[in-house]
């Protein structure tokens, strides 16, 4: 596969900047998966960013599955985006570091738009990335599937991320664990999950979290304002 070169990306960079930055209206529909190195679920989910992870820092991967979507004329529908993220502390305290891994498919103008969204910049629901990460790695194209079978998600952005999370089983193996009516950012509804696989070999990262804490949400988020 022919490697196509990405803009390096930050805040001053004029090309990681469409014009109206932070007032166009935008939207995704999706499904995001997660997986971090807590050894059992996750703490954020529930305290908001005021616990510390399990291992008293975080490190975590995640790929979202976008069913539809737009960023002003840009259509995003059918598209996948992959994260790293790393954060040293307390979630809400912040100086995350975090890269971005853009479909290969997008074409300039999506490429672009989703480095807005997912850097903070288009403002709404992933507002608070522009407050919270301190140090964007990078962003750059790659050949990124997400897959559902039966209730298996995988992730795979070539060899630098390799993903499958599953729901943790109940009683009930027909139905799984949530928690609803959270105050979390991603959605309000998120099933608990573990990673069957959660390779990163990115960035200078060698994270192996098989076995760690993961989540299934279903998103809906816009912006600049949150208004559904």
């Amino acid at each position: 596969m022919t490697k196509i070169a990405a803009p390096t990306v930050s805040s001053r960079h004029p090309d990681a900047k469409p014009p109206a930055a932070g007032t166009t209206p935008w939207a995704i529909k999706g499904e995001l998966i997660l997986n971090c190195n807590c050894t059992v679920f996750c703490p954020c989910v529930v305290s908001l960013g005021k616990h510390a992870p399990t291992e008293g820092y975080c490190q975590a991967w995640s790929g979202i599955r976008i069913d539809t979507g737009f960023y002003g004329d840009s259509d995003l529908s059918g598209l996948n985006v992959g994260l790293l993220l790393e954060i040293p502390g307390l979630m809400a305290r912040g100086n995350w570091k975090a890269a971005a891994f853009i479909d290969d498919r997008a074409d300039q103008a999506a490429y672009l738009a989703l480095i807005e969204i997912f850097s903070g910049r288009a403002k709404g629901t992933t507002g608070l990335f522009k407050l919270l990460v301190s140090e964007f790695l990078g962003a750059e194209r790659a050949k990124i599937t997400y897959e559902n079978e039966g209730k298996t998600r995988r992730l795979m952005v070539g060899k630098k991320i390799q993903g499958e999370v599953v729901p943790v089983k109940g009683k009930d193996p027909e139905k799984d664990i949530v928690a609803v009516n959270t105050e979390y950012w991603m959605g309000s509804d998120i099933t608990v999950a573990t990673a069957t696989k959660g390779r990163v070999r990115a960035f200078g990262r060698v994270w192996d979290f098989d076995g760690r804490s993961a989540e299934i949400c279903q998103i809906d988020w816009s912006g600049p304002e949150v208004a559904k």
